[in-house]
């Protein structure tokens, strides 16, 4: 199995669980090796009291692209700690994107970094995710 049909097979059996981000209305947009991009639309439910993407809306679809780029190696792979600097606010109807990317890897840890852009190319978050590996995979490759 090519590094590239892992990824894609672990994220196929995540997403297929994955009722957080869907019901966020999150779109899974690319997936590779240690990356991940994906995105949602900001809706009027998604505003807060200043008429922008609420913060924990965008933190999540950050946490949600590191979650897709981390498993990405058919091991289950769980966050341990994770920081968010919000840097323009998200706007009402436009597409945001969180790319991941692996930065480092290491045993059983990883760190990655997130950058979540707004329709328009702006940086409107930077999301460092620290990652653990536990026991167990997504799907058993003998059986594919």
């Amino acid at each position: 199995m090519t590094p590239q049909a892992r990824a894609e097979k672990s994220a196929a059996v995540m997403w297929e669980n994955d009722a957080a981000s869907k019901w966020l209305g999150m779109r899974l947009d690319a997936v590779g090796p240690g990356t991940a991009t994906l995105s949602f639309e900001v809706q009027s439910h998604h505003l807060n009291g200043h008429y922008i993407c609420h913060g924990g809306y965008i933190f999540t679809l950050a946490d949600s692209a590191f979650a897709f780029a981390c498993n990405s190696y058919n091991q289950l792979t769980v966050a341990q700690e994770n920081q968010i600097t919000y840097l323009s606010p998200g706007k009402g109807g436009e597409r945001l994107t969180a790319h991941a990317v692996e930065t480092a890897k290491a045993g059983r840890s990883g760190v990655y970094d997130i950058t979540v852009t707004g329709q328009d190319g702006r940086k409107v978050a930077v999301f460092r995710g620290l990652s653990r590996t536990i026991k167990g995979q997504h799907f058993d490759e003998e059986q594919t």
